[in-house]
């Protein structure tokens, strides 16, 4: 049986945790192993991690509820009880509610030398679970309450235990997931059990890589169970797991290549007062390997968006003017919206860069072949006229994506998968639905990417992911793979600063050389 750190594992598909537990009893039972075998298998798994992660364990406290994932949790209990480490196991049930294979555990549990404490849900109870937890002595908590079938509120008892849990100095390892975390969305409800570990069965499930989970799982690990191979052949998701594993590598230039056919990148934006965004997004796309990058900003934005940076040229920013400059029409690909802002000139622009894609001929129902990356006020100006078109990426955060949709900041975290999926479905083309665990959607398949840090939570970091963008647009023949591809190492090259400098106070430019190293290698 394997246990891989998960992002060392990739790549591989993510699963809703309903298909995990609808399927696998039946391919377990396809190998010839029982439910029960698969949760030693599970229970395994887990102390075998903490032997490796913690070698000198003295004392441990597991925390189980009444189902499955306690019955998990009772197995790794014995595991170290019958090596001598002082065990303690707090079940948040009464003992008649523990069923089937978890009471099988829990039976042979209690033949061993652990401290054994039941809680039920009155006031007594939930007073004494937090002080169990806080007088807690030992090293490690293994959080083994809920599985990945939770995803509704917790009751007053379960909150202040997982307080306790959090606000406790011992390590936190979570079995299959942390306790009070949505597995299907990643959706917190307001507070989880913070783990430095999680180890996750048989296959990932989706809700640990986006939204709130970064906050909570820490390390994530799989353990196989000796079913995941099996699982992952006979049951399909459309949701997978970027990494640099399933990347492309660019191709080497050839050494007759010109600028004319790699490609020019048109950026049109920065409004009066709003110079940086658009000089951000044209700069990027320059390091990411566009030849030619033209900026069609305001009249008094430009001397900003030159300055120190002659490589990009200057177009007409009236939009009766831009359609007719030839930047415009060799343009390969658009970028419209960074500090675009929503007055006259910014929605003339606006239409200006949408009929450059527009049908061509209605009865033939063809478009050009320029694509838009469509950023920040142009995704506010798209939202009050909403089309659907096919070659476009639309690259909004929770808040741009509210708009487009009509609904709340709230509604589009609480489920990123459905959020990212509709908007694609309104709007069509391909669509980026910003924040932790970022989401790439065609419609047809959805990526997680994996890469990025909080460091990035500071301004122009859009900017800059649509300049990659356009540029990668330019340099590989598939969309969907240039996409994934610049939102990857948009991350990974935030990652890089990060660990050399620290999170705080990057600056989106601070990402320009290390982008520039990345599409240069392996090529």
């Amino acid at each position: 049986m394997k246990v891989v750190k998960l992002l060392q594992s990739l790549p591989q598909p993510a699963y809703d945790p309903k298909q995990v537990q609808q399927n696998e009893a039946k391919i377990a039972a396809e190998l010839g192993i029982s439910l029960y075998a698969l949760m030693e298998k599970a229970g395994a798994a887990v102390f075998t991690q903490i032997q490796l992660n913690y070698p000198e364990l003295s004392s441990l406290l597991v925390i189980s509820g009444k189902g499955n994932n306690g019955g998990d949790g009772f197995i790794v209990a014995r595991l170290a009880a019958q090596v001598g480490i002082k065990v303690m196991v707090l079940i948040v049930a009464e003992k008649t509610e523990i069923k089937g294979d978890a009471l099988t555990a829990l039976d042979l549990l209690t033949n061993m030398s652990a401290i054994l404490r039941y809680v039920d849900k009155d006031e007594t109870s939930l007073k004494f679970s937090a002080e169990f937890i806080v007088n807690f002595q030992g090293e490690l908590i293994v959080d083994s309450l809920f599985g990945t079938g939770f995803k509704g509120q917790l009751s007053p008892q379960f909150l202040k235990i997982i307080e306790a849990i959090n606000s406790h100095v011992a390590a936190v390892l979570a079995v299959d997931i942390p306790s009070g975390l949505n597995a299907n969305t990643g959706n917190d409800g307001g507070i989880a059990v913070i783990a430095q570990q999680t180890i996750t069965f048989i296959a990932c499930k989706k809700g640990l890589l986006t939204a709130q989970a970064a906050n909570y799982v820490g390390e994530l690990y799989l353990a196989d169970l000796d079913i995941g191979e099996s699982f992952i052949q006979k049951i399909s998701s459309s949701v997978f797991i970027q990494g640099q594993k399933n990347l492309p590598i660019l191709a080497k230039r050839k050494a007759s290549s010109h600028k004319g056919n790699i490609g020019l990148v048109l950026a049109i934006g920065g409004n009066k007062g709003m110079p940086g965004a658009i000089r951000l997004s044209a700069e990027a796309a320059l390091r990411s390997g566009a030849s030619l990058v033209a900026a069609a900003c305001h009249q008094q934005s430009q001397a900003l968006v030159f300055a120190d940076r002659p490589e990009i040229m200057l177009v007409p920013a009236v939009a009766d003017n831009l359609k007719i400059d030839s930047a415009f029409q060799k343009a390969k690909v658009i970028i419209i919206g960074p500090g675009l802002g929503r007055d006259l000139w910014a929605q003339q622009l606006f239409s200006a860069a949408l009929s450059s894609n527009e049908v061509s001929n209605e009865t033939s129902n063809k478009t050009s072949n320029k694509l838009l990356v469509i950023d920040a006020d142009a995704l506010s100006l798209l939202s009050e006229q909403p089309i659907k078109r096919n070659n476009w990426v639309l690259t909004p955060h929770p808040g741009e994506a509210a708009s487009l949709l009509g609904c709340s900041i709230a509604d589009i975290e609480n489920d990123r998968f459905n959020a990212v999926n509709a908007i694609v479905d309104k709007y069509g083309g391909i669509c980026i639905l910003k924040g932790a665990g970022s989401l790439i959607s065609d419609g047809k398949s959805t990526w997680i990417n994996t890469s990025g840090n909080a460091g990035m939570a500071s301004g122009g970091m859009g900017d800059v992911l649509s300049g990659i963008i356009a540029a990668l647009l330019i340099q590989l023949p598939e969309p969907l793979v240039a996409v994934r591809y610049a939102v990857y190492i948009h991350g990974l090259a935030a990652d890089i600063v990060a660990k050399r400098q620290g999170q705080r106070g990057i600056l989106a430019s601070d990402l320009f050389p290390e982008i520039q190293r990345l599409v240069n290698t392996d090529s």
